[in-house]
């Protein structure tokens, strides 16, 4: 049973007992919405630098580091926030280390350009593991305050400061020619250990507590690409010769991001995080739509360094850094939350128009016909949307 709330111990500290994962109101928390500003910088830094190595022609050199760094960013958003979701105290030492966290995050956005440009990754290794050894002292007071989840608690405290010793090893150690693999091989054990340590006693996540969570980083992401957007209404004014390639990019854009805040809430979550199995994949399917949402905001500002002539860039791979990107995240999130819910004919429709956004960057006017699949997208999720209880 979940122990009465701010229960107070000695220091002014509150014993870790599990939050009640049906509590109703449950919402974010000042402290999680100031934790998710941290990753706003970080997400940022990443996108940017993922622009400067598309724009200078070097996408497939650039994409790589990009998803190594948005990995140890993600990665440290959703451990802290599913942590948060079952046992969150919010006395001061809970508060502290978080904010330690937050620091650690930093580093981490601090070390992205030397990371993704010169493949120097120690500050930013030195930040991740900051992040997780001090989410091991969170599970390690889990564990001493919640009897029913210890050994769940233990099995993360084992788990995490493991891997952390093979990522300093990874850093130090491998070959520069094997360092790709190792990466994956470590992020693969790192994703290993939620649902090793899980099946132990499943800890109790609170599920609209978490679609929140996702759903307020997921506005976060979106607002990088309404910045572009904006950016793109700026350079209009600064080369009237292009106003119109200009304006057409900050229209379209605007309409793709707001066709894929549409798509993200078109239907409810929750429901996936009510077994284990469910849980993990929404966590993890995640990875590939909000890192596609970062990549989206880098993409407009390529098409604008293509209109303005700032690079020499193919207009079919420039389209490309903003067209692929929205198809990911809008088959993404039709993967986890539309396709068990939608007629089949919507299904095809949505998948079809989703590869076509896509594709759009192989004809002209790319981002105009992008925007027009996804404005039909938008209209068969609103066609099939049930209709509210009276």
């Amino acid at each position: 049973m979940t122990a009465p709330p701010h229960l107070a111990s000695r220091f002014g500290l509150v014993r870790m007992r599990p939050r009640d994962p049906d509590e109703p109101h449950r919402s974010a928390s000042p402290l999680e919405l100031f934790f998710d500003l941290v990753f706003v910088v970080s997400v940022a830094i990443a996108s940017r630098n993922l622009h400067h190595f598309e724009s200078e022609g070097h996408v497939v050199e650039g994409v790589g580091p990009y998803l190594a760094i948005f990995f140890a960013i993600w990665w440290a958003w959703m451990n802290f926030t599913w942590f948060a979701t079952s046992f969150d105290t919010d006395d001061w030492l809970y508060r502290l280390t978080t904010i330690v966290q937050m620091g650690g995050a930093l580093l981490v956005a601090a070390g992205a350009e030397a990371a993704m440009t010169q493949g120097d990754f120690g500050l930013t290794i030195l930040g991740y593991i900051v992040m997780r050894l001090v989410t091991v002292g969170q599970w390690l007071r889990a564990a001493a305050g919640s009897v029913e989840h210890r050994a769940t608690a233990l099995r993360f405290a084992v788990g995490i400061p493991a891997v952390q010793l093979l990522w300093v090893g990874w850093w130090l150690g491998v070959p520069d020619e094997f360092k790709a693999l190792g990466f994956v091989l470590l992020a693969m054990a790192e994703l290993a250990i939620p649902v090793w340590a899980e099946r132990a006693s499943k800890t109790p996540w609170h599920p609209h507590h978490i679609t929140e969570r996702y759903g307020l980083f997921t506005l976060i992401l979106l607002g990088e690409s309404i910045l572009a957007s904006a950016n793109a209404i700026i350079d209009a004014i600064h080369h009237t010769a292009e106003i119109g390639p200009l304006l057409t990019i900050a229209v379209t854009a605007l309409v793709l991001a707001a066709g894929m805040w549409w798509v993200y809430f078109a239907r409810p979550q929750h429901d996936r995080l009510e077994t284990l199995r469910g849980s993990v994949l929404f966590g993890y399917v995640h990875y590939v739509i909000f890192a596609a949402a970062g990549a989206f905001s880098a993409g407009i500002e390529v098409a604008i360094d293509h209109d303005t002539n700032q690079t020499d860039l193919d207009s079919v791979v420039a389209a490309a850094t903003a067209t692929v990107p929205v198809a990911l995240f809008v088959i993404g999130i039709w993967s986890l939350a539309l396709r068990r819910v939608l007629p089949r004919w919507a299904n095809v429709v949505v998948v079809v128009l989703g590869v076509a956004i896509a594709l759009a960057a192989l004809g002209p006017y790319s981002f105009v016909v992008a925007a027009v699949g996804m404005v039909v997208i938008v209209l068969v999720l609103e066609v099939t949307r049930p209709p509210k209880a009276s």
